[in-house]
């Protein structure tokens, strides 16, 4: 695609396309903007859209196109209010018409907008602290709003998906306060909502361990679940876990199962910045007890555990400054104490790395960091030995590509790495390459590629 005319740089803006061209208008760079661009691909050229009047400049807004003028409405503007002003852009003339505001709803982003041949529906967002679950029909024709029902709609969200069937919007998912499992089908005809089957609990950034019998998910998700369940594969049944004492809810942080107890730690939490807490979970007494803050490893996320045996060893992350780390700590928890890992040889900071235990190491390796010149993806690592508290770095002689979000398991006498991804300028490049690590010999062979799953990233591995 040509460079030549392009709009400025920017993201959270919103694309249509006319049948020849795409249009796009909006977004945020260092300021929201209402600039935009019209792409032709048959003659790789871009032509600027007007800024007569055109909206102010916003982001998190949407646009929908009619067959004959795209309609930009709602979003943020740099203060991060919601609007409730929209325009009509005609690419033929290159010519703005503002959308009318009586009736109109209130101003919101982070809501979805769909055509139906002759309205525009919008639907749910938000506008801090509230989230909405109303809505309004915008019919371009008489320039003119009519609000949606309310009666049976679902709770009010944000960052859901909408889509018209020829007869009927449907909404589903997003946040309304949690991640959510509900939608609606809304009839303009009759003005009128029906529930949508709840699917599975939706939840990601959790973590899962295996007893021996059952499988504990806990926490995740988009705002940070202190909840979890234990799924029993021989009954195929689940049980909730309890929340009675249960850590701050969470995401991005780590979990280990130490033969008894499953101990939690770290992670971010949704109005709780990160998090150096965490808590031990019983499966057989359905009960948590806090771990101790005591000469903690600092907060932080998206960091590593393993359990030796006897202790949960936590190390590297990212805090809540972006602040990359190559700290750790060992928590024991038969005294509900923490010692610190010494930093002196320890790899460089780093985050969405990988570990393992080896049965007298902790073998970390991979992941990235951010500063100046961009992000790092490295293909490094190191050995810790608890026992004497030191480091040793694993070779980068054959080493597989700098990677982050790839996964590792310890077969007995090696260390296995496979997928992750990384970036290059305008580009994110996944990965079905691996290597495996011998640390007797501190030595890399590539994983052969031959019939390896396609390429991928934040998969798992046993």
């Amino acid at each position: 695609m040509s460079t030549g005319n392009t709009p400025d740089s920017r993201a959270f803006h919103t694309a249509v396309w006319t049948g020849k061209d795409m249009i796009v208008w909006g977004g945020t760079g260092q300021f929201p903007m209402n600039t935009g661009g019209k792409y032709n691909p048959n003659t790789d050229v871009w032509t600027a859209t007007s800024t007569t009047n055109a909206p102010t400049g916003r982001d998190l807004h949407t646009g929908v196109w009619t067959g004959g003028e795209m309609i930009v409405w709602g979003g943020s503007d740099r203060f991060g209010d919601g609007l409730n002003t929209g325009g009509r852009y005609n690419p033929d003339i290159d010519n703005w018409t503002a959308t009318s505001t009586v009736n109109a709803p209130v101003g919101r982003y982070d809501h979805t907008s769909i055509w139906t041949g002759n309205e525009m529906i919008v639907w749910g967002g938000s506008a801090y602290p509230s989230l909405f679950n109303s809505g309004g029909r915008y019919d371009p024709a008489t320039d003119s709003w009519i609000a949606t029902s309310t009666s049976s709609a679902p709770s009010g969200r944000e960052l859901h998906t909408a889509v018209w069937t020829g007869s009927e919007m449907i909404v589903w998912g997003g946040n309304n306060g949690d991640l959510t499992n509900t939608g609606g089908r809304y009839n303009r005809n009759l003005d009128s909502w029906v529930a949508t089957a709840d699917a599975t609990q939706e939840r990601f950034g959790h973590t899962a361990v295996w007893t021996g019998s059952e499988m504990i998910v806990w926490g995740g998700g988009f705002s940070g679940f202190n909840t979890g369940g234990r799924y029993n594969p021989s009954t195929d049944t689940w049980a909730d876990t309890t929340a009675v004492n249960a850590p701050t809810g969470r995401y991005d942080h780590t979990a280990v199962w130490a033969g008894s107890e499953m101990i939690v730690w770290g992670g971010g939490g949704n109005f709780a910045g990160f998090l150096n807490t965490g808590g031990r979970y019983n499966p057989g007494a359905d009960s948590w007890t806090a771990t101790s803050t005591l000469n903690a490893p600092s907060a932080r996320a998206q960091h590593s555990a393993v359990w030796t045996g006897s202790e949960m060893l936590i190390w590297g992350g990212v805090d809540w400054l972006s602040n990359y780390l190559n700290t750790g700590g060992r928590y024991d928890p038969d005294s509900d104490s923490w010692t610190a890992t010494t930093t002196i040889d320890a790899p460089d900071a780093r985050r969405r790395h990988t570990a393992v235990w080896t049965g007298s190491e902790m073998i970390v390796w991979g992941g990235d960091f951010v500063d100046n010149d961009g992000y790092h993806f490295l293909n490094t690592g190191g050995r810790y030995d608890p026992d004497s508290d030191s480091w040793t770095a694993t070779t980068t002689t054959n080493a597989p590509d700098g990677r982050e979000s790839q996964t590792a398991v310890w077969t007995g006498s090696d260390m296995i790495v496979w997928g992750g991804y990384f970036d290059i300028p305008n580009n994110r490049i996944f990965l079905n390459t691996g290597g495996l690590y011998r640390p007797a010999a501190n030595s890399w062979i590539a994983t052969n590629i031959t019939n390896a799953p396609s390429a991928r990233a934040e998969h798992t591995a046993v």
